[in-house]
């Protein structure tokens, strides 16, 4: 936070090395550097002579201008008192010691209080003397204010125009958008002399807001004038003042600013911002979270924290792209102890040392394990007794399944059964399986068994007091080996970039969204549902490659491989069939899962691995056949 010293300061290099046309900065004077280091003892004597010039104007009207007859000796007998007051409430209002900052609301506040009052004491005081008439002080009080006020404005004005940029080497911005962030930002660059920035005109789509200027920068078009005024105005940069901007609004701003020749930047989402407003070093240029959208999550706090405060929670996968986030997340909510599993000891160094910023490895609630092995998780649940379970641990790369599915069932299916067996025996009160899109009429290795792993907990449920269900959503941006990943490298490497499509899409999410929505998703489940995150609108990878390939400092071509065995030109999130209701959440719908017990599986295995894959496939496909409960 800026503290009155250093807004002093700010001001006095505002007004002492720029002059107020924003140009070369002159010699300070030392009038004015003297005026503003003694600024609070000046505003008091000011205020002392508002009251004094307030006080003989009102009396002077109220005689009509007859001077003969007014009560001079009486006049300088109250003045006096109503300064003193003034000043001591002033003083008790902080206007005198720099509390507030100058013009600003807070301040007019305490201006207010502290003239009302000065003006109630001098009525009491007057009301027996008569030392003047009974309406001066009516008439006094809007005077004085009236001065009062119109000085802090017009030194507040100054101010900001010697705090103005002058514009040389500062680039010029169309900022689009004219809500609270825009008028953040703007506020920001035109109150640093030293901005790289010089807002020169703001659009937006709202004809409401047409006429709006926001420190002197005024709404001159839409975006469909981007192109027009960046040539009118020699804009260098479209500013993008929307903390909330969905991914096709950015997309198309985006591309719109780039025929233009505009550099595109963004102000970051309001969840991302380490103070409470939106400064100057917040511009940045667009990232992929931003052109693929960014949603503020209503997270109903009470009811998360009913079901994870001085609870045991115990996360499996937890050094993975997905369960290091769930750890990060639940950890804020003050359970009674996080248990951390994974067999990759390295994931596990990382995710300690992201929440506690050391990585000792030195507590029993980091668990090196393989959920595969049903002994030692076992032990594991002897041992922690965990109240909540978030089921993170998978083979998740749908190439790798397809080549080793055998590894795939023994982890997705047989891994997942293990532990719901393990929650429903040790009373687990919540547990949450992670499924993915790819569970929705599956196609492939990955898909069939993750479909699976959703029918097994909606067998578990039956026969579980606490709630069991799967959340399904698609692709995690900056999960570990995902496509975005993969582009980076590429153009790091020059290229080219492979695309297996030019049509194909996906649905992605920010891994922060997506598990907050999990987290959320446990709160509201329904027992034995799979919840199904929105995910927004489904994204062209092709699309994705060319906005990489645009920020990148050379020519990079694009290279389509095709569709590789088990991958679909398009995900869907919901299934045929499933028909998709909403829950208490308006980014949570649930679909009702049929169950499938262990019993079932066990029916269908032959002794070799891949044959089950092909049966369970089958299985998943025609899931009538096999609705057994427990």
């Amino acid at each position: 936070m800026e503290t009155t010293v250093e807004r002093d300061h700010a001001e006095q290099r505002a007004m002492g090395e720029h002059d107020a046309s924003g140009g070369a900065p002159p010699t300070p004077r030392a009038g004015w550097t003297a005026l503003v280091e003694h600024r609070f003892a000046w505003l008091a004597l000011w205020d002392s002579l508002s009251w004094v010039l307030a006080i003989w104007a009102a009396t002077w009207v109220r005689y009509e201008f007859d001077v003969s007859s007014i009560d001079v000796a009486g006049v300088w007998t109250i003045l006096p008192i109503v300064i003193a007051v003034q000043v001591l409430v002033g003083l008790w209002q902080g206007l005198y010691l720099g509390r507030w900052r100058l013009g600003s609301f807070e301040e007019i506040e305490a201006l207010l209080k502290a003239v009302v009052l000065s003006a109630v004491v001098l009525f009491i005081v007057d009301y027996p003397t008569r030392w003047v008439p009974i309406s001066v002080p009516l008439a006094a009080v809007f005077i004085a204010l009236v001065s009062m006020a119109a000085v802090r404005y017009s030194w507040r004005v100054l101010i900001d125009r010697g705090r103005r940029p002058s514009g040389d080497g500062a680039a010029r911005v169309l900022v689009f958008g004219a809500g609270d962030g825009a008028d953040q930002v703007i506020t920001a660059m035109l109150r640093d002399p030293a901005s790289p920035y010089l807002p020169v005109a703001i659009l937006d789509d709202d004809p409401r807001k047409s006429h709006l200027r926001i420190r002197t920068v005024r709404v001159q078009g839409t975006k469909a004038d981007i192109e027009t005024l960046a040539v009118e105005l020699r804009a260098d940069v479209l500013l993008i003042a929307i903390p909330s901007a969905d991914g096709p609004l950015v997309r198309e701003l985006a591309e719109i600013g780039e025929r233009a020749g505009l550099r595109v930047m963004a102000v970051p989402a309001v969840s991302d911002l380490f103070a409470d407003s939106i400064g100057v070093d917040d511009i940045r240029p667009l990232t992929t979270a931003d052109l693929l959208g960014r949603r503020e999550i209503d997270t109903d706090i009470g009811g998360i924290a009913d079901y994870l405060t001085g609870r045991r929670v115990l996360v499996t996968g937890a050094g993975g792209s997905i369960g290091s986030e769930l750890c990060r997340q639940v950890q804020r909510y003050g359970p009674a102890a996080l248990v951390m599993l994974d067999r990759d000891e390295s994931g596990l160094h990382a995710v300690q040392l992201s929440i506690e910023g050391r990585a000792m490895l030195d507590t029993r609630d980091l668990v090196v394990a393989d959920i595969r092995d049903l002994e030692r998780m076992a032990a594991v649940f002897d041992e922690h007794r965990p109240d909540v379970v978030f089921h993170a641990a998978a083979l998740k790369h749908l190439p790798l399944c397809e080549m080793h599915p055998s590894e795939a069932v023994k982890t997705n299916v047989w891994g997942t059964a293990t532990l719901l067996d393990l929650s429903v025996a040790h009373g687990v009160d919540t547990f949450v399986n992670i499924s993915t899109d790819k569970a929705a009429d599956p196609v492939s290795v990955l898909g069939a068994t993750k479909r699976v792993a959703e029918r097994l907990t909606a067998s578990a449920a039956r026969r579980a007091e606490g709630d069991y269900i799967s959340v399904r959503f698609g692709n995690v941006l900056g999960s570990r080996g995902s496509v975005l990943g993969a582009f980076r490298a590429q153009i790091e490497m020059g290229g080219p970039l492979t695309v297996t499509d030019p049509e194909v899409t996906r649905y992605f999410m920010t891994v922060e969204e997506a598990v907050q929505l999990v987290i959320q998703a446990g709160a509201i489940g329904e027992h034995g549902g799979a919840m199904v995150l929105d995910m927004g609108e489904p994204v062209r990878i092709a699309d994705v490659a060319r906005r990489l390939i645009a920020e990148a400092d050379r020519r990079i071509e694009i290279v389509y491989t095709g569709l590789r065995p088990g991958e679909k030109l398009h995900e869907v999130l919901c299934g045929d069939g499933e028909d998709p209701r909403p829950s208490a959440h308006p980014l949570i719908a649930v679909v009702d899962v049929p169950p499938l017990s262990t019993a079932d599986i066990n029916g269908l295995t032959s002794s070799s691995p891949d044959v089950l894959v092909l049966e369970l496939e089958e299985h998943v496909s025609r899931p009538h056949l096999s609705s057994t409960t427990d």
